[in-house]
């Protein structure tokens, strides 16, 4: 399986409901002969870190908009926890056995971390609204969520190697991502409603 698709699957199950597994990748397993593989398994290992940062959806109830706003800041303050410390981790990596591979990985860490200020300024967006004001910060946390997408551009660039798409292959972490469960937070699916038109 691809890269983009393999941390894209963490990504998207992660941010739908999934918080507190945790994965047990160890970059000290990789085949230590190839270090293309090390290096890739160390980037699967920092991106799979953004699973074990704990994230509830909230409920949808339309009933309730004060507690949905409440309850939607929080969410909003889970994302940019978790992208932050997947940015981080990405900064953590070291240097790239492969030319490009330094800049294609600090391009994942920026990209990254510029979703998590967008998770950030929507939770801050909600916080101020207007308490009398359902929809009050609403429309920032939709724009956030849209930006999700963005995270897949610079894992494309950094399959654009040969090497380090290879190595990506081989590296444990990034075989674990196949197969990454992560543990399904209490309830937000049961609360849900249908939008109404």
């Amino acid at each position: 399986m691809r890269l983009v698709a393999l941390v894209a699957a963490v990504v998207v199950v992660a941010g739908c409901g999934a918080g507190g597994g945790s994965t047990s990748t160890s970059s000290s397993a990789a085949p230590a002969a190839d270090p293309a593989v090390v290096y890739m398994d160390k980037v699967c290992t920092a991106a799979s870190a953004f699973v074990t940062t704990p994230k509830t959806p909230p409920r949808l109830d339309a009933d309730d908009p004060v507690k949905l706003k409440a309850d939607m800041a929080v969410y909003m303050g889970q994302m940019a926890e978790a992208f932050n410390q997947t940015a981080a981790k990405l900064r953590e990596v070291g240097p790239s056995p492969v030319a490009g591979g330094d800049e294609q990985v600090a391009g994942m860490a920026d990209t990254f971390g510029g979703i998590a200020k967008n998770f950030s300024d929507a939770k801050a967006a909600l916080e101020a609204a207007d308490a009398n004001d359902p929809v009050g910060g609403l429309q920032a946390a939709g724009e956030a969520i849209t930006r999700l997408d963005e995270f897949v551009q610079p894992l494309k660039q950094l399959e654009a190697s040969p090497e380090l798409a290879g190595a990506a292959e081989k590296a444990e972490a990034c075989q674990s991502l196949r197969t990454l469960t992560p543990v399904e937070s209490a309830g937000p699916a049961s609360g849900s409603v249908a939008p109404t038109s």
